[in-house]
């Protein structure tokens, strides 16, 4: 069931399946860098401060839109993933948590 109940969300592509589809993207952008991605990349790479902000898009996303429901749930079972590859790769490095 979508939170915003609009017609034109259930004849085609509107602008809020658009909106929910980036933000699906981008909780799996976020849990890619929690999970040792922005090791790579250079970037601190802090699961505890990313992982729940990747949980939240991830959750408004399926909320927002029915077609990408599925999406969202593989961003947070992503995010839950990510967080526990991101806490190993922390604690073996010796990086900060927060």
């Amino acid at each position: 069931m979508s939170a915003l109940d609009h017609p034109e969300s259930r004849d085609g592509f509107g602008s809020i399946d658009a909106v929910a589809g980036f933000m699906a993207v981008a909780s799996f952008v976020l849990s890619a860098i929690a999970a040792g991605g922005g090791l790579l990349v250079q970037l601190e790479a802090r699961p505890v401060r990313l992982v729940p902000i990747a949980l939240v898009l991830a959750i408004v996303a399926g909320r927002m839109s029915r077609r990408f429901e599925r999406l969202a749930l593989a961003a947070i079972f992503g995010a839950m993933v990510a967080f526990v590859i991101g806490m190993t790769l922390v604690v073996l490095t010796e990086n900060p948590l927060f």
